[in-house]
């Protein structure tokens, strides 16, 4: 199946974007994960709530409060533009709109395997004479490490699918920022590009699965490195 100059552009532009999407979300995914899976605080529910948000908002409004907050005339946008840092119509606001778009599964992924792990555990670590990091690392961290994959695996195909956010936050611009997802959408409005277009899609489904797959080889894996601990 032979690409097109622009097919390839957008096969890797989406790719760079969900790598780097899942870089600067997954850390503080696992914080946010841990944070309301062991601990208890007024404000919790809250917390929660915004985490999850995303994934309830429609992408568009998203997208339009990130171009809002992000955008050269934003609140944040003109402090970061003033550091040289631009966000709106770039492929890095791309991937931040993919994060945010994707953090809510990687949250709910990671917290439901620290739930999963006895917490009489990480107290035995602690009464030993470990600090709370050195329980986490060293205990908590690798027996919830499947989750954490899952999580980053969400993450990234939520990624290579994302669409509404990303378009009102960056546009379509090819070459920049056209994913793509975008340049399915791009190539369903012109005549004669349907053909293009069944190609990214295949492409899509290829992707998808490929990573699904690869999450479940690489858990198996990890879950049995674990056991034999």
């Amino acid at each position: 199946m032979g690409l097109r100059p622009e097919e390839w552009a957008a096969l890797m532009l989406s790719l760079k974007v969900s790598f780097w999407a899942v870089v600067i979300s997954l850390p503080l995914a696992i914080l946010v994960a841990w944070v309301l899976a062991r601990r208890e605080f007024r404000g919790k529910a809250l917390l929660s709530a915004l985490v999850h948000m995303p994934l309830i908002l429609p992408p568009v409004v998203t997208g339009y409060l990130l171009l809002l907050t992000f955008g050269v005339n934003g609140a944040v946008g003109r402090v970061l533009a003033d550091l040289g840092i631009v966000l709106a119509f770039r492929w890095t606001g791309a991937a931040l709109a993919a994060a945010i778009m994707g953090f809510p599964l990687m949250v709910r992924a990671i917290r439901l395997a620290i739930e999963a792990v006895d917490p009489r555990l990480e107290e035995a670590a602690g009464t030993l004479g470990a600090g709370n990091l050195a329980v986490f690392w060293f205990v908590t961290l690798p027996l919830i490490a499947p989750g954490v994959l899952a999580g980053a695996v969400l993450g990234f195909a939520k990624a290579m699918g994302e669409f509404g956010a990303t378009i009102t936050f960056v546009a379509n611009i090819p070459g920049q920022t056209q994913t793509l997802p975008s340049a399915i959408y791009a190539f369903l409005q012109v005549p004669g590009g349907e053909g293009s277009a069944l190609r990214l899609v295949v492409l899509a489904v290829v992707v998808a699965l490929g990573a699904v797959l690869l999450s479940e080889w690489l858990g198996k894996r990890v879950a049995q490195r674990i056991g034999r601990r």
